[in-house]
């Protein structure tokens, strides 16, 4: 299975850019990881909600872009599904049957993501009803993958 993470902007800190690394490290053998970047739009303080919307609907065209023609895409969306880890390894298991070999999963800036790709998504998914920044879900979401394919090996790991 191939699984792409499209996500906006950099990771900035050091300590989750070595968490990711991580994981990205643990995923190799269950799946084939590809980390897509999505450059932000830069913006100054104080900006409107007009001009915020643009910002999305920009970073939006260049999330679709990436998104390869088939795959199933998951949107990650505060007011998305949630779900436990055992229903996301249901999930990917269940693509994989059906013959969806490409996963897509998308996570916007600070910003949120626009209407366009939130339409796109075959599934929206809420990491939490907590908030965290952009980047740490990116952590977050690496390490739930990494659960739901030894969820779906019967391996241990997930308790």
């Amino acid at each position: 299975m191939q699984i792409r993470v499209i996500a906006v902007g950099k990771t900035r800190e050091r300590y989750l850019a070595e968490g990711i690394a991580e994981y990205e490290k643990r995923l190799r053998p269950y799946v084939k990881l590809q980390f897509t970047v999505i450059a932000d739009e830069k913006r100054p303080a104080g900006i409107s909600a007009a001009n915020e919307e643009l910002i999305r609907g920009r970073e939006g065209e260049r999330i679709l872009e990436a998104i390869p023609p088939g795959a199933a895409v998951v949107a990650l969306d505060v007011r998305g599904r949630l779900l436990s880890s055992e229903d996301l390894a249901l999930r990917l298991r269940d693509w994989e049957i059906s013959g969806k070999n490409s996963i897509v999963f998308v996570i916007g800036g600070d910003l949120g993501l626009p209407d366009t790709v939130l339409s796109r998504a075959d599934l929206r998914l809420s990491i939490s009803p907590m908030t965290f920044t952009h980047q740490m879900v990116r952590l977050i979401l690496l390490e739930q993958i990494y659960r739901a394919e030894k969820i779906n090996r019967g391996e241990p790991y997930h308790k």
